[in-house]
This record gives structure tokens, C-alpha cells and sequence, in this order.
């Protein structure tokens, strides 16, 4: 029984980990980003690979820098046969990458050499792509530039969201990284070295402030960043000075003459609400006012005052 550690944090690295706790592999420790203080309660949260590890009674280390002489002791120490990295938070450096046998292996969100980085699946969907997809990579000491050992490719649908594309390409890497791991192991892989360049952006972190709405885009991309940043970190307004989530909506074309500025509320009935954007229409469906749960349109504008030609996106 080959023995491995795991590195990552998400909830789809959690995924990925629990493939592995499941197979013939045995899992000797796991590494995972430190607990972050979370709400406004600042509690500390345990990441999702933390909390799965922890139930599997597996060792936890929680290293701030994984490039430190210790941590690079303690996996001499355990002498893996595979590490197996997945949405980890940090960059692994060539001294870890020369201990396990079979090398490291990483589960990448998107079909190298796109999107290489931190959220290639919110980065995705923002940019209107219509497939992503799962590469197993053998890494080397660039970001995310490794050898491709096996890649599968994802339809991304309409009504994708951040976290249903997430739960899709969470399944079909389970299995993938399970068979590439056993021809690495048989000495049938084969190894795709990538082109320097990737097609597309970096796929950069992301932040709070990516969430807030800039009224005079397209609405078809107002819409596809609700969609990407379902369920974090969200997209957001503000209604009356508060924040206001918004969920769910659709982008429609604007066919009528009225000129209003950008964040206008448009049409306003006892269940729709318009708002115009910098070219059409964007309908919203679900949102979330401040402090609230997050509720249907109609439920919202039962509760709430809003006038048509009112402006959203003014702060308090």
C-alpha cells in the first residue's frame, strides 16, 4: 500500500481527500492552510480538508510557510511515495518536490494550460467560458506549469454557478487522479510537458471587493459575476446605503427608448425588479438584504420600499 500526504484546504480539496481515504492508498498526514478567524463572531474556522482529516484521525499540520527546514524534515520523515496537492494556498518548493517517489501530483480546477492559478473555476465562468475541466499535473517549481499527465474536460452550463462547478469538477477529479496515480505506479503514464504561455489570464485570488457590482458593465457580465462568485464572496450592491447580495438573476436586452443612468432601478412590479446596466437589462432574482436571509425577488420587494428610477450602488 503506497503511502502519501495530502496538501490542500477548499472544500474541493476536500473532495479530492476523501477519494483518496477511500482507496487502496494510505494516508499518512495532511497539510492544510492555518484556521482564519470567519463571521463577526472573528471565531476561528477550520478548513474543509482540516475538518475531514480530523474526522479520518489523520495527523494535521498546519504550516504558515511550507518552505520551512522542518516541515521539509518532517515529509523526509514520513517518506511518501506520492504527494498529492490540491487547491493547497502555497507554493511548494523544489526541495519538497524531490521527496516522494512518484513525485507531486496536482489536481488542477482547469484544463492546462488555462487558467493557471488560485480560482481558475470562478475565473471561468467570469470569463463566459463554455467548458472547463480537471488536469493531473506533475508539478515543478513554476505555478502550475508541471507536466500534464491526464486531463478531462467539464461542460460549463448556462446557470453554472461558483459552487455547482466546483461539486462537478470536484467528481470528476476523484476518479481521474486515482487512475493517473496507478499508472504513475505501473510506469504507463505519460508525461505532456505545456507551453510556456497559457492562452488565458492568470487566475488570481479572490477578494471581498470583487464581489461589488459596477452598474455600467454589460448585464450579461453583471450576471455571470453573480454566478461565479456564488457562494464567495458574493456579489453585492447597496439598497438604501446596505449591502444587498444578490443570488440569482438574468440578463435580459434592453428593447425600450427610457435613458437612465447605470444602477437605475428601470421596472418595478409586485415580483420583478429591472435594473439598468451599461447595456441591458439585469433581472433580479434572489437576493440577500443586509442582515436577512436571502430571499425570493418577490418576498424581498414585499418587505422593502423601492421606487422605479432609484439608483443601487449608493453607499450609506
Amino acid at each position: 500500500m503506497e503511502k502519501l500526504v495530502f496538501m490542500g484546504t477548499p472544500d474541493f480539496a476536500a473532495g479530492i481527500l476523501s477519494a483518496l481515504l477511500s482507496s487502496d492508498f494510505s494516508v499518512s498526514a495532511v497539510f492544510t492552510q492555518p484556521d482564519k478567524p470567519k463571521g463577526r463572531g472573528k471565531n476561528m474556522q477550520k478548513s474543509p480538508v482540516k475538518e475531514l482529516a480530523e474526522r479520518a484521525e489523520i495527523p494535521v499540520y498546519q504550516p504558515v510557510k511550507i518552505r520551512t527546514e522542518e516541515n521539509v524534515s518532517l515529509l523526509r520523515e514520513i517518506k511518501p511515495e506520492f504527494i498529492v496537492v490540491a487547491a493547497f494556498g502555497q507554493i511548494i518548493p523544489q526541495s519538497i518536490l524531490d521527496i516522494p517517489a512518484y513525485g507531486c501530483i496536482n489536481v488542477h480546477a482547469s484544463l492546462l494550460p488555462a487558467w493557471r492559478g488560485a480560482a481558475p473555476i470562478q475565473w471561468s465562468i467570469l470569463n463566459g467560458d463554455r467548458s472547463s475541466g480537471v488536469t493531473i499535473m506533475r508539478m515543478n517549481a513554476g505555478l502550475d506549469t508541471g507536466d500534464i499527465i491526464d486531463r478531462v474536460e467539464v461542460p460549463i452550463e448556462p446557470d453554472e454557478t461558483g459552487e455547482s462547478l466546483t461539486d462537478k469538477l470536484m467528481e470528476a477529479g476523484k476518479g481521474l487522479l486515482l487512475e493517473s496515480m496507478k499508472r504513475l505506479i505501473e510506469g504507463k503514464a505519460s508525461f505532456t510537458p505545456q507551453p510556456e504561455r497559457s492562452s488565458t489570464p492568470y487566475a488570481s485570488m479572490l477578494k471581498k471587493e470583487m464581489g461589488l457590482i459596477d452598474w455600467t458593465m454589460p448585464a450579461e457580465m453583471i450576471e455571470r459575476q453573480v454566478r461565479a462568485l456564488t457562494p464567495w464572496p458574493s456579489a453585492y450592491s447597496y439598497e438604501h446605503g446596505k449591502m444587498l447580495k444578490i443570488w440569482k438573476a438574468e440578463a435580459l436586452k434592453d428593447l425600450s427608448e427610457k435613458s437612465l443612468p447605470p444602477g437605475s432601478i428601470r421596472a418595478l412590479s409586485k415580483t420583478s425588479l429591472l435594473v439598468q446596466t451599461g447595456e441591458g437589462v439585469l433581472s433580479l432574482l434572489e437576493v440577500q438584504p443586509e442582515g436577512k436571509k436571502r430571499m425570493t425577488i418577490d418576498a424581498f420587494l414585499r418587505g422593502y420600499r423601492q421606487k422605479e428610477g432609484e439608483v443601487l450602488g449608493q453607499r450609506a
